[in-house]
């Protein structure tokens, strides 16, 4: 197999709980993105005074550009590497956008969670969708910035280290685990983590740990910051003890939260 990340980078992905890959897709496909998201927007691309929201969310999309951004070679071989070959499933949308416009007001979501993975008694109630110790459905929480991100532009607050703090709460709730609010009302008693902004140009992603504690903050820059933050779903369930055949980064980096 082709390998793509070193030694070090997939040891930082285990302890840190992501790894940033650069030009995982091209500017082009980017923009791509851009044309087609601007033109859903119920404001003016070129005049600022129409960006009234802090936060616009628009819904899946499923178009060739978005498709191909995550489904290069070199983004497939780093998923066979954190997540096993076979494993996974390619992405055929991106989820939905909470596009982030400049504003002095302060958007409604910026507080610190897990996303989750499995749907719950009511399946249309996102936030009682759930997170169990097996990551069960989701092999990945992927960053994908399809606009040029500084720290300025609303970048996501990762938590190094976070992912390693929530398998050992997970430890403790069997296979139903926690809803996605359950677990959020827990994590401001879990050890203070390092903030890491998720900057970065266009075509950059951060592929994270399923666990990985990030949060959203306001946008203090000029232009509006365009990214998706899709699932990478599993093919089959995680193993993290009795294999027999070794364990893959997001399994280890599990396993070090059940130590």
């Amino acid at each position: 197999m082709s390998e793509i990340l070193s030694k070090k980078e997939i040891e930082q992905f285990i302890l840190s709980g992501f790894v940033r890959i650069e030009n995982a897709f091209s500017k082009e496909t980017a923009d791509a993105v851009l044309d087609i998201l601007w033109n859903d927007l119920p404001c003016e691309r070129s005049n600022p005074q129409t960006w009234t929201e802090p936060v616009i969310r628009l819904g899946m999309y499923t178009q060739p550009p978005f498709i191909e951004s995550l489904n290069t070679k070199k983004i497939h071989l780093i998923f066979d590497q954190l997540v096993g070959k076979d494993r996974w499933i390619p992405c055929r949308n991106v989820g939905t956008f909470p596009i982030r416009f400049p504003s002095i007001q302060k958007p409604n979501d910026t507080g610190k969670h897990v996303d989750a993975s499995f749907a719950g008694h009511d399946p249309n109630n996102y936030l009682e969708w759930r997170i169990n110790v097996r990551s069960k459905g989701r092999a990945l929480l992927m960053l994908v910035l399809y606009s040029e991100v500084s720290e300025n532009d609303a970048s996501t607050i990762i938590y190094e280290g976070s992912h390693i703090d929530v398998a050992k709460l997970l430890a403790k709730e069997g296979e139903f685990g926690l809803s996605f609010m359950q677990l959020a009302n827990k994590l401001d008693e879990l050890p203070k983590r390092k903030e890491v902004y998720a900057t970065g140009k266009a075509g950059t992603v951060y592929l994270c740990h399923p666990f990985l504690v990030h949060s959203a903050q306001p946008h203090s820059g000029t232009l509006p910051k365009f990214m998706a933050q899709p699932p990478l779903l599993l093919r089959e369930e995680l193993a993290i003890s009795d294999s027999t055949e070794g364990y893959t980064p997001v399994e280890q980096a599990i396993r070090i939260g059940l130590d």
